[in-house]
């Protein structure tokens, strides 16, 4: 069943991809006002980070049961693990976003400043550039998936850009959960 009209996959991963990546940039950058989301409790501006590593730890688990379900030929698996992993990854930003812009950007790293330069600056780079690139090759897999019967997606670009979204939104994710590490669990 087609969802998505195949002419429009590649303009609605741009614009999709351009707009989520101006919110979170935005977010980052403290450009949103603390205002523009519900005030929250302090406990539970504290939990989201805890709740955001238990969605990736998730997520690598249902991105990883997605790739072997292809991999054995079972697409309805594959289909419900991938979608499940958007899923996630969109609660995690939820939760992340919101906490961002509630406390009015980014958590200040704790620990030595020798760790902050040769260990933390170096894993949240590669974290945060392989998320930005991920996000337009997910959003594309998702639409190719979304605009055509399983039949025809073998003839697409679906599964070269899903093998590569899939392996670098599993580095991404596990890299989030060291940087959670080094915030919380470390320093």
């Amino acid at each position: 069943m087609e969802y998505v009209p195949r002419e429009r996959v590649t303009a609605l991963t741009a614009v999709l991809s351009i707009v989520s990546l101006a919110v979170v940039f935005a977010a980052a950058g403290g450009r949103i006002p603390a205002s523009a989301v519900p005030a929250a409790p302090q406990w539970f501006l504290d939990a989201i980070p805890h709740l955001n590593v238990a969605i990736s730890i998730t997520a690598i688990g249902t991105i990883t049961l997605g790739w072997r379900a292809i991999r054995r030929g079972n697409v309805e698996r594959h289909r419900v693990a991938m979608v499940t992993s958007f899923g996630l990854f969109v609660a995690f930003l939820t939760f992340y976003l919101y906490r961002l812009v509630a406390t009015g950007g980014p958590q200040p790293f704790p620990g030595p400043d020798v760790i902050y330069q040769f260990v933390y600056l170096p894993v949240l780079a590669i974290h945060i550039l392989l998320a930005v690139i991920c996000v337009p090759l997910v959003y594309y897999a998702l639409l190719l998936a979304a605009s055509r019967p399983i039949t025809e997606l073998y003839h697409t670009s679906h599964a070269r850009v899903g093998r590569l979204a899939a392996s670098l939104w599993l580095i991404s994710f596990s890299l989030g959960i060291v940087v959670y590490v080094l915030l919380h669990g470390v320093y």
